[in-house]
């Protein structure tokens, strides 16, 4: 692996995690990080209320291009993050991640290379690379 941070990450996280060594065990701390990061965001608006989340159906006209899409595609959130979520969220993502490199790592996958691979995809294939 080159020096790259991501590369570092991977090779920190093979080098900490011990107790939740089995697959198993990464999995279910996986999906547990996944709801803390959904509820850390999820309480910036229900209990902080630094920001607005106004969900409704998109207001998309007849009559666009594929291209002007994005112009009218709303992610629902107003507002900015104070400072206390913003920094409890990205510990929680933080944490999300390290349990994605650990199942990588044992797994014996790069998660440099996968984000290589999916940025050509992505690159490739443009809009038309939406699942």
């Amino acid at each position: 692996m080159d020096n790259s941070p991501l590369n570092q990450f991977q090779d920190d996280v093979s080098n900490v995690l011990i107790r939740h060594k089995s697959i198993l065990d990464i999995i279910s701390k996986y999906q547990e990080s996944c709801s803390k990061v959904n509820r850390c965001i999820i309480k910036s608006a229900t209990n902080c209320g630094c920001i607005h989340i106004d969900a409704k159906k998109q207001s998309i006209p007849d009559e666009i291009s594929y291209e002007e899409l994005k112009n009218f595609m709303d992610n629902h959130v107003s507002g900015e993050l104070c400072e206390i979520c913003k920094d409890k969220i990205e510990e929680e993502i933080g944490n999300h991640l390290f349990y994605l490199v650990a199942i990588c790592n044992s797994l014996h996958l790069d998660l440099n290379e996968i984000l290589f691979k999916q940025s050509k995809h992505i690159q490739t294939l443009g809009k038309y690379s939406l699942y």
